[in-house]
């Protein structure tokens, strides 16, 4: 396979520089990758007005047949994205695919003078934040992470009640997500790929593996060299508006336990997995189940926040306010055989709710609508968007983190955020960058990133 080289990718940008959009031009826009997600961003672009879904590639031919009728049947079809990225009339693409090509196939998309959308996580590992943000810059590309829920409006709403002190101050968050996929997806064998799946572009740059049907198509988030599993899947969202509300880049220490307890097949990441975030004036948790759903007391959200007022819980489907009582804290401490002298005495006072409680309902589809609309708007001011690439690579550290801690015996990480490294320790700094696979090392070092 011929390499897109960067005299071409320097052409097409050049080229995508001369254009100038007028107020009546509709975007061109193409789509790497066809999943279920892939399918989802199709269906939201088609909703907007002035955009045309005129390109579609992926590396399994049904799936890319399947995503030019979802486009109205007069996409472009590319089984290789580096066509895709070489059509002069695209000015975006949409990154749909497994977790291990967003990064070099966003970088590749800035070089060609493409503005990007690309899924979350953002990256596979640290250091290719640090390269996206940098692509991004270079060549003056907007760049939208898909983390949609900063988009809500009702999201929004949740975050000016955070930021106005309307819980207290918050100083305790808690995420989760439990379900129970008992007994697992098996363990087929290795084989041949099919004939109408390009196996060797999916692998890309992450290591050449024999061919299993875990390892292509969907099952690819239960290995590392992929993903990060539902650290990076789920929590991932959930940390980026955590991180979004309380202003903050980073935590400044992680530690993280768990791995895969019970479900027995041959996937790697956790199927159990617990961690434990310390941001200085506030503390996180994440924990994710694979093998029990539980049961969640009615009211509680898998996101919430905990201020000195109460405690506010939000997800796609909206969010509430839940007030604490305010209380004479005397009468709070246990009583058992009645008042022993010098202890704090107990009042009349008659408990009260410390702000009112609120609740709001959210639309699951509207976001994603609106972080379409959000990404083709700055298409044409040239403004950062609201899940700006930067934002995307400081969501996706703190997920990374937790799984160094983890593949490293649920040791504490300290983590400078300004300097973008884990201070003290080599043998987790070593996990913060791994190598690409020959062409794709080649193609990144051709950027001097």
């Amino acid at each position: 396979m011929a390499l897109l080289t960067r005299r071409s990718l320097l052409a097409a940008s050049a080229y995508s520089y001369g254009r100038i959009l007028g107020a009546n031009d509709r975007i061109q826009v193409g789509f790497i990758g066809y999943g279920l997600i892939g399918a989802q961003h199709v269906h939201d672009f088609k909703n907007q007005r002035d955009c045309d879904l005129a390109a579609m590639s992926d590396a399994y031919q049904p799936r890319m047949e399947e995503g030019i009728q979802a486009c109205g049947g007069k996409a472009r079809g590319y089984r290789d994205f580096r066509k895709l990225l070489d059509d002069k009339d695209l000015q975006a693409v949409v990154v749909s695919t497994p977790d291990h090509w967003h990064a070099m196939m966003s970088i590749m998309a800035c070089a060609a003078g493409k503005d990007v959308y690309v899924e979350k996580p953002m990256t596979l590992f640290v250091r290719e934040g640090e390269w996206m943000t940098k692509a991004a810059r270079k060549y003056k590309r907007v760049v939208q992470c898909g983390t949609q829920q900063r988009s809500g409006r009702h999201y929004q709403k949740a975050k000016q009640l955070i930021q106005q002190g309307y819980i207290g101050k918050v100083h305790s968050i808690r995420m989760s997500s439990f379900r129970n996929v008992m007994p697992g997806f098996g363990s087929p064998p290795d084989g041949a790929a099919p004939a109408d799946f390009d196996y060797d572009m999916w692998l890309g740059p992450a290591p050449k593996r024999p061919f299993n049907p875990h390892r292509g198509i969907y099952h690819f988030r239960w290995y590392w060299d992929y993903s990060g599993g539902q650290m990076t899947n789920l929590g991932a969202h959930s940390i980026d508006i955590a991180q979004w509300y309380m202003g903050v880049k980073g935590p400044k220490g992680v530690s993280s336990f768990g791995g895969r307890l019970v479900i027995d097949e041959s996937g790697e990441t956790p199927d159990t997995q617990d961690a434990i975030y310390d941001y200085g004036n506030f503390t996180t948790t994440w924990s994710h189940r694979e093998a029990n759903q539980g049961r969640r007391a009615p009211g509680t959200f898998g996101l919430e926040f905990h201020g000195t007022k109460g405690t506010l819980g939000v997800s796609r489907g909206g969010y509430e306010v839940y007030s604490d009582m305010k209380s004479d804290p005397a009468n709070l401490i246990p009583r058992f055989q009645g008042q022993t002298a010098g202890g704090p005495r107990r009042s009349e006072f008659k408990p009260t709710p410390w702000v009112e409680n609120i609740k709001e309902p959210g639309d699951s589809n509207e976001q994603f609508d609106l972080h379409v609309r959000n990404f083709l708007d700055c298409i044409r001011s040239r403004q950062r968007t609201v899940a700006d690439v930067e934002d995307g690579h400081q969501t996706a550290v703190a997920c990374h983190l937790a799984n160094i801690s983890l593949r490293l015996g649920g040791r504490k990480l300290t983590w400078d955020p300004e300097k973008n490294t884990i201070v003290g320790d080599k043998e987790a700094a070593a996990y913060l960058e791994r190598p690409y696979r020959k062409p794709w090392d080649q193609v990144l070092r051709s950027f001097n990133l």
